[in-house]
């Protein structure tokens, strides 16, 4: 409020015309009245000082509480601590597994240094495979956690897996925070903080996947971007001192390297705040040369994690690092260094807007998953609920238009003002409000198209509309537009900046907090005996050098609970694990016994797991079960009008093995099964029947 009221007064001031004679006797009257110059610069800093100690004070503690009720949550659902060590680990689930499997692998290797050794040239993980783990995977947070829980002795006081999901539990303290240090920046009020915490928490089905899962790279790499943000917007601000500009700036330059080496797909991310940043310039809305120094920071960034990621070459033909080159006029670089990534991701979108049909089982299974569909009313539904999308629907219409009479005004010649104040409502005007706009448009437009990335807009949206809300120069630059006569449009800006998030504030405490609350009173409870049952006969019965095969998500956890060695992983960007996992779904089709002995013991599999859930799954839309997938990619069923249907003569091999009779028997042998899965021995010696 001091600011608020700092700037009336200026505004007041700024209004009386001044002439030398005028400066003269208002000099003396200053000298006269002595208590004030000594008093009022003392007052002023002594509330300036309490209120970023209150408003810091609020972040770390609202990033402090979100950890422990994560932790706390996460207890009641899973009943952690009351569970043996393979049931805890079975609640990781597909990729996550993998991620923590070798976070396990690394505290068991007798130095860190064999450990990541063994990592990047691993061979005990898919068979026949030898594979760079840590570059693949990205596995920096778990060397990071593996240093960290041996080198701060956490070793004889906490278990690995407690360790572990703190250090991630803890980031998303960090995120929150950063989200709040982003509003407040913005709207000149810690209250915005504390409204955008409440909204990200109270949305947290649709701003975090946290709960589901918690080892994933989106994980422990987007809180390092929020920090950016952060960064990014404080860097911005027009008004910004020197000490505050450099301390922006080392702090971008070490969020954005850290983001970077954290996710495979960060540098996709960076590219659209980059796209944000030169739309931002090419209305000369801020200094070139800031612009241009995020760039550098880009181009270090991507060069250094080049470097530390094995010379990861798709991070040389990112699309961030080709635009920020082009825009600096260097030459691009992907004429020379070839990557597959891209071609998959241009086929993908090909497929994914009807510009194109395909067949194929992997691309076809990747556009069924739910995260890559359109989001859901439901989705729509639960923001508008916690109010969240209105205001947001409002602050982002205002601010954009108001960005549009910034940028004519700029095309037709008239120059901007260099300190835009409350009285003069054009929050438009102000740069880190600009990139914010453009910024949340574009994830926004993306999030429209696939859910899965409302992971990275919905969290900006709850930021965007608690700036707005608590920002008195968006209710100025409203009443402007409305030309507002019967009330001082300044004092009801300032009125309802306060008022509006108040009323907000109080609206979902009442509605909301009551359910937080129960959550954290019910025990749930995560009960998967035939899991359990399955990985303690592998690590009874099995021998240590078998080969399993089945879906890749029941590798993971294979791979995690057992250490045995598996045909397939559930990781998509690696072409022959790709093909393997087609290869190994073909126990779900319409194929031979023989086909898919050939199939199986070319990867030298020892053991076969069917799941009954995917054999008789009933539950997903027709056409993206994985049966029906495969059953198009065979050409069993007609896919498009002209097509030719090639008719099966053999039943599906996963239901025709159950039965144990020739020739199944002679190539399969059930050893193991229960409720949910049953598993097979592939038999060494077979006499092929045509």
């Amino acid at each position: 409020m001091a600011e608020e009221e700092g700037a009336v007064i200026e505004l007041r001031q700024r209004k009386k015309p001044k002439s030398s004679e005028n400066k003269e006797s208002a000099k003396e009257e200053k000298i006269n009245d002595t208590p004030i110059p000594e008093r009022a610069p003392k007052y002023v800093l002594f509330q300036r000082f309490a209120k970023i100690f209150i408003g810091c004070l609020a972040a770390v503690t609202s990033g402090m509480m979100y950890a422990l009720y994560l932790s706390a949550y996460h207890e009641r659902r899973f009943w952690f601590s009351n569970r043996q060590e393979l049931e805890r680990e079975i609640t990781f689930q597909g990729d996550s597994a993998i991620y923590y499997s070798y976070y396990k692998d690394m505290l068991k290797a007798p130095s860190f240094e064999r450990g990541v050794y063994e990592l990047t040239h691993n061979n005990k993980t898919v068979s026949l495979k030898t594979i760079n783990a840590v570059q693949q995977m990205s596995l920096y947070p778990e060397l990071i956690a593996s240093v960290l829980y041996q080198a701060t002795g956490s070793n004889e006081i906490i278990e690995p897996v407690y360790f572990y999901i703190g250090i991630v539990f803890g980031l998303q303290g960090i995120y929150v925070t950063a989200l709040f240090v982003t509003s407040w920046l913005m709207s000149g009020t810690w209250l915005a903080g504390m409204l955008t915490v409440a909204w990200f928490i109270i949305n947290r089905v649709d701003t975090t996947r946290i709960e589901y899962s918690i080892p994933l790279r989106e994980n422990w790499a987007l809180p390092y971007f929020a920090c950016q943000v952060a960064a990014l917007t404080g860097y911005l601000k027009s008004n910004l001192n020197t000490y505050g500009e450099r301390f922006c700036y080392l702090l971008m330059s070490a969020s954005t390297y850290t983001f970077m080496m954290m996710w495979e797909y960060s540098h996709y991310l960076l590219f659209l705040q980059a796209i944000s940043l030169f739309l931002l310039d090419s209305f000369s809305l801020e200094q070139s040369d800031k612009v241009h120094e995020v760039y550098k920071i880009y181009i270090f960034s991507l060069f250094l994690g080049y470097l530390l990621q094995f010379e990861n070459s798709a991070l040389l033909v990112s699309p961030l690092l080709s635009l920020v080159v082009a825009l600096m006029l260097a030459k691009c670089l992907q004429m020379f260094v070839p990557h597959k990534e891209h071609g998959h991701m241009l086929k993908f979108l090909e497929v994914k807007f009807g510009l194109n049909m395909t067949k194929n089982f992997t691309m076809n299974w990747l556009l069924c998953q739910e995260s890559l569909q359109a989001p859901s009313r439901a989705f729509f539904l639960r923001l508008t609920q916690s109010s969240v999308l209105p205001f947001y629907t409002l602050v982002l219409i205002i601010c954009f238009f108001s960005m549009l009479q910034v940028i004519f005004r700029r095309i037709n010649g008239k120059s901007l003002k260099e300190t835009v104040t409350l009285e003069d409502g054009r929050i438009g005007e102000r740069p880190e409000i600009i990139y914010h706009v453009i910024h949340t448009i574009l994830l926004g437009s993306l999030a429209m198209v696939i859910e899965g990335l409302k992971y990275l807009w919905t969290p900006y949206v709850c930021m965007l509309a608690a700036f707005g809300v608590c920002s008195p120069e968006l209710w100025m630059t409203l009443f402007k537009w409305l030309r507002l006569r019967t009330v001082h449009p300044v004092l009801l800006a300032l009125i309802l900046s306060m008022a509006v998030p108040t009323i907000i504030g109080l609206s979902l405490w009442k509605e909301f907090f009551p359910r937080l609350m129960t959550e954290l009173t019910e025990l749930q409870e995560f009960y998967d005996p035939d899991t359990v049952e399955l990985m303690t006969w592998i690590k009874r019965q099995a021998p240590v050098a078998a080969v399993f095969a089945g879906s890749p998500q029941l590798m993971g956890a294979i791979k995690l609970c057992t250490g045995w060695m598996v045909t397939s992983l559930p990781l998509y960007n690696d072409d022959d694990l790709l093909k393997r996992n087609e290869n190994i779904y073909q126990i779900y089709s319409k194929r031979s016994a023989e086909d898919i002995y050939k199939i199986l013991t070319s990867y030298k599999t020892n053991y076969l797991i069917v799941e009954d859930a995917i054999c008789n799954e009933v539950g997903t839309t027709r056409g993206c079960r994985v049966k029906d997938l495969l059953d198009i990619a065979n050409g069993h069923v007609v896919c498009e009008e002209g097509d030719k249907l090639t008719y099966s003569k053999y039943g599906r091999f996963c239901h025709e093995v159950k039965i144990n009779y020739s020739p199944y028997v002679n190539y399969f042998t059930r050893v193991y099964w229960n409720r949910s899965y049953f598993v097979y021995k592939i038999n060494t010696v077979i006499s092929f029947q045509s």
